[in-house]
C-alpha cells in the first residue's frame, strides 16, 4: 500500500476505518502488510519517521511494517503513480494485482460500501489457489511526491 496521510484518498479509507479492517483481516490469515511512504523530504506533505509513527498510531494502522522511501527509490521500482496505489504479492512471491483499491475512485467514504474492493478480491483468489480475476486496475488518489 503507498501511503500519504495528507492524501484525501488515503484519509478517506483510514477515516472510514476501511484500510485497518482489511489489514486485520488479511493478517489473521498471514498476510504481510507493507506500507510505504515515497514522499520526498522536500515536499510539504513529507512526514519524519517520528511524525508518520504519530500518524499510524493515531489511525490505529496495522500495516507488517511501515517503509519511508524519501529517495523514492522503491516507488518508482514499482511503479507507484498514485497513493494509495496497491499491490498484491501472492504467496509463490508473483505480483497478482496492481491498482486502485476499489473500483470507485472518489474521496467519500459513502462509496466504500457500494465499491468492489479490488484488493480484498484479489487476496482472497490468491489465498484461495485461485487465479487474480482482476490482475490490474486503474489507480486513483493523489500523485506520490517524488523528488522528481
Amino acid at each position: 500500500e503507498w501511503f500519504n496521510s495528507e492524501c484525501p484518498f488515503v484519509q478517506k479509507h483510514y477515516e472510514s476505518g476501511n484500510m485497518q479492517t482489511l489489514q486485520a483481516r488479511y493478517a489473521q490469515k498471514g498476510v504481510v502488510w507493507l506500507g510505504v511512504n515515497s514522499t520526498s523530504p522536500r515536499h510539504s506533505n513529507y512526514r519524519d519517521p517520528v511524525r508518520s509513527q504519530a500518524i499510524l498510531k493515531e489511525w490505529k494502522s496495522a500495516p507488517t511494517a511501515f517503509v519511508l522511501d524519501p529517495d523514492g527509490k522503491v516507488g518508482k521500482q514499482y511503479g507507484a503513480r498514485t497513493t494509495p496505489h496497491m499491490y498484491v504479492i501472492d504467496p509463490k512471491g508473483m505480483l497478482v494485482y496492481v491498482g486502485g483499491i476499489d473500483d470507485k475512485p472518489s474521496t467519500s467514504q459513502r462509496d466504500i460500501p457500494t465499491a468492489k474492493n479490488l484488493v480484498a478480491a484479489a487476496l482472497d483468489e490468491s489465498l484461495g489457489g485461485k487465479p487474480v480475476g482482476t490482475p490490474s486496475a486503474m489507480p486513483y488518489g493523489c500523485s506520490v511526491k517524488y523528488d522528481n
